[in-house]
């Protein structure tokens, strides 16, 4: 009896979990705590590296949970998607409600009262455009929704840098710009090989309303557009030779992934370009990390 009840209690943890979103979470802290480290000289101080870490990866988890709760019903006809536990009804809409809600709330707290007001600020502003202007207001409304939306996809390494230093700096917004540039590849190459689904749930997504030919042409126009923005830190001084050869390479690979689908489209080659990108922004935040510490005059 015991024991069913221990494997209940883990059964229903993974499903809260699963409103997470953990590998898009990861992402969200990782660019997030890169920023904190590139604030900074030196070394950022314990408390912002565990509480703002912390704080951002709880309110980025209630977004990811409060975008299951409100896209539930499109979630239910998407393969990719329709296991998640509320179209299951594994999970009620309340239970996903409060648990987005304490998460968020608890996260909010900590970075007000452990790290500063504007990371909480900032994080608050990021959670709203996420979940509220995004998810509810952009993403049936318009095919331009991953770009405009992706404004607050992009906020982790200026929260990150606001954590560690209580302020925005034009670095910061170097590296917001390199994920605002990088997003609509990175989502328009999984919308084109779903966007028989995207069209099934009634999203406009750009596959859905503008074509195949059209949405390859923009992610191979936008790779390029994501090349010469992620030069900019080695134009301002931000960083030295190291990072320049790494955004070269990394830019470069993602461009040739962008010709090929433009070229010569497959599914097949849509899924790999949009695993690549995810490899790209956690590469080319790593290599600047790298660059900080071992700088390398240009």
């Amino acid at each position: 009896m015991e024991s069913l009840m221990i494997q209940g209690a883990a059964c229903r943890c993974q499903q809260f979990l699963a409103l997470c979103k953990l590998r898009v979470v990861s992402l969200i802290v990782f660019t997030a705590v890169i920023g904190m480290f590139l604030a900074v000289p030196g070394w950022p101080g314990w408390t912002a590296i565990w509480a703002g870490t912390l704080g951002i990866g709880l309110v980025a988890s209630a977004a990811a949970a409060f975008n299951c709760l409100i896209e539930q019903k499109i979630d239910a006809v998407m393969a990719r998607t329709r296991a998640r536990p509320l179209p299951r009804g594994e999970l009620t809409s309340a239970q996903a409600l409060v648990f987005a809600g304490v998460l968020g709330g608890s996260g909010l707290f900590l970075l007000y009262a452990v790290v500063n007001p504007l990371t909480m600020w900032l994080t608050l502003a990021t959670f709203v455009g996420y979940a509220v202007v995004y998810t509810v207001l952009l993403k049936p409304a318009t095919p331009q929704n991953i770009v405009i939306g992706g404004a607050s996809g992009a906020m982790p390494p200026v929260l990150g840098w606001a954590a560690a230093t209580g302020e925005i700096h034009h670095d910061a917004l170097l590296l917001f710009l390199i994920i605002f540039a990088w997003t609509p590849p990175h989502f328009w190459a999984l919308a084109l090989y779903r966007r028989e689904e995207y069209a099934k749930a009634g999203l406009p997504m750009l596959p859905v309303t503008h074509g195949e030919a059209y949405t390859r042409l923009h992610v191979l126009l936008y790779t390029l557009l994501l090349l010469a923005v992620s030069l900019l830190p080695v134009g301002t001084g931000m960083a030295g030779a190291l990072y320049l050869a790494g955004a070269v390479l990394l830019g470069a690979r993602f461009i040739r992934y962008g010709w090929a689908l433009h070229r010569e489209y497959s599914d097949a080659l849509a899924r790999r370009t949009f695993r690549y990108s995810i490899w790209y922004l956690a590469g080319l935040f790593a290599v600047m990390l790298l660059d900080h510490y071992f700088r390398v005059p240009v």
